[in-house]
């Protein structure tokens, strides 16, 4: 049984990569996370020993609630919650820590692909202007698995190799960059298979942006409903920030139904068939 102060693997498998999901909070120390080079989910990396840092990290985040975890889940994660706690911070610590959820077999995110995620500090991203699909779809998949703090830059195509050298960001969706379209896939592809972040529910995700984004409409019945969504969105918006804040809301709501309610159907006149259970 987990202490009061402590969240199961399992339980937690179920939080990450929703909306509501607290701060992650990776506390290993450099040699624990060379062992094992791959975060939780959503996760951000600190040094267990700046606390203020930390703290602003999570006003950044606009969360008042947080899951700690070190290698094993004992003295740092305790230590650093308490001190959260003391802070007002509702702070949990991961029962048997890396390790323990690790052995798990959940997804994790392999930081092989993008060292930088070591470092704990924000990532900055540029693509194309004007987003639709896969430039809505592959920021909402670095913000709720890969990385919750990355920014984002909109510019037009022709300055984005330019803006991503001036400004230490990283190119996608554009032809020629590691983050793209390869063969019959699509960005959104690309990250699953460089993060080896894929899960049953991203895979059926990633038909439907495959399907909206690539023109292949047939090959996953909610495309082109999704395709709709995204074009009204860039007829109703004209900030493209804006345009992924409110896009980001429907794949967190296409990913809940990918998960949870893929057998759930609305009948009318209402017989109870396929209610919520």
């Amino acid at each position: 049984m987990p202490d009061f102060n402590e969240i199961l693997p399992i339980n937690l498998s179920r939080l990450v990569g929703t909306h509501d999901c607290p701060a992650l909070i990776d506390l290993r120390i450099d040699q624990d996370f060379a062992e094992a080079p791959t975060l939780i989910p959503g996760s951000i990396r600190h040094n267990f020993k700046d606390l203020e840092g930390l703290i602003h990290k999570l006003e950044q985040l606009g969360k008042n609630r947080t899951i700690i975890y070190c290698q094993k889940g004992r003295k740092i994660s305790q230590g650093v919650a308490s001190l959260l706690r003391e802070r007002g911070v509702t702070s949990e610590v991961l029962a048997g820590g890396h390790l323990g959820y690790l052995a798990q077999e959940f997804p994790m995110v392999d930081t092989r692909a993008l060292p930088a995620l070591t470092s704990g500090e924000p990532t900055r991203w540029v693509t194309r202007h004007r987003p639709k699909i896969d430039r809505i779809a592959c920021p909402w998949l670095i913000k709720r698995f890969i990385d919750p703090l990355a920014t984002f830059m909109f510019v037009p195509a022709v300055d984005v190799s330019l803006v991503a050298e001036k400004f230490d960001a990283i190119p996608f969706d554009m032809e020629g960059v590691e983050f793209s379209h390869f063969g019959s896939k699509c960005s959104f592809d690309s990250f699953l298979s460089k993060f080896s972040i894929a899960s049953e529910p991203l895979e059926q995700l990633a038909n439907i942006v495959r399907a909206a984004d690539t023109g292949r409409l047939e090959e996953a019945p909610q495309a082109a409903g999704l395709l709709a969504m995204a074009t009204g969105l860039s007829r109703m918006l004209k900030d493209d920030h804006e345009q992924l804040a409110w896009g980001i809301h429907h794949y967190d709501a296409l990913y809940r139904w990918a998960r949870d309610a893929q057998s759930e159907i609305h009948v009318w006149p209402h017989n109870g068939a396929g209610a919520p259970k």
